[in-house]
């Protein structure tokens, strides 16, 4: 979607803070953070061998297909976040399914997401919370969204922030609301995809 569709969405839907988590680039969410009306989280979806990797707060691109190690070592030195999002999710490939690699790194992780509104299946976002609950993370929710019909699915009534731990602390005392998206919108974001690639 274009940037302008998401700010006329989020001001539409009453969104006062978005995160731009584009795969594989900080652009969008760069881009967006100059013209946005509201506060902008530019992040990034990483992808590792273990699965996707989100970084939070970012300045510039990190690389897919670094080793897990050297994607959080990247993300800490721009002094982000880590986010594990979409855990457990068994449909995406991309998803982060080894339960010992993910604990092998769990104490440099700031936050789990324990709800995103596209993973279809039930089951998955309670093992995730219980794996933010074991090591006392933070727990996020996600949209995921890659059409403006799915903005706000998903989102945290949380305090305002100005900063990186800020946010941290606001997210910790957060509520998560959401809703998940119809499996249809997994056929036009292929569709979106296909189009994309001919043109």
């Amino acid at each position: 979607m274009s940037l302008k569709k998401l700010i006329e969405t989020c001001q539409r839907k009453g969104i006062n803070c978005v995160a731009v988590a584009d795969h594989g680039t900080t652009k969008g969410g760069r881009e967006l953070s100059k013209i946005a009306p509201f506060k902008v989280i530019v992040c990034e979806e990483i992808l590792t061998p273990y699965g996707e990797v989100m970084g939070l707060f970012l300045q510039e691109d990190i690389p897919n297909k670094l080793t897990l190690d050297e994607t959080i070592k990247q993300i800490k030195e721009q002094g982000g976040l880590i986010c594990i999002p979409h855990p457990f999710d068994r449909v995406r490939p991309s998803a982060f399914r080894n339960t010992a690699i993910l604990e092998s790194v769990v104490n440099k992780v700031d936050i789990i997401e324990v709800f995103n509104a596209r993973s279809l299946f039930p089951g998955i976002e309670e093992k995730a919370r219980s794996l933010a609950k074991k090591y006392n993370k933070c727990v996020s929710a996600g949209t995921d969204a890659h059409s403006s019909l799915e903005i706000g699915y998903a989102y945290v009534e949380m305090d305002d922030f100005n900063t990186k731990e800020e946010y941290l602390d606001s997210l910790s005392r957060g509520k998560i609301y959401g809703k998940k998206s119809s499996p249809l919108i997994h056929i036009l974001s292929t569709t979106a995809r296909l189009t994309k690639h001919k043109t």
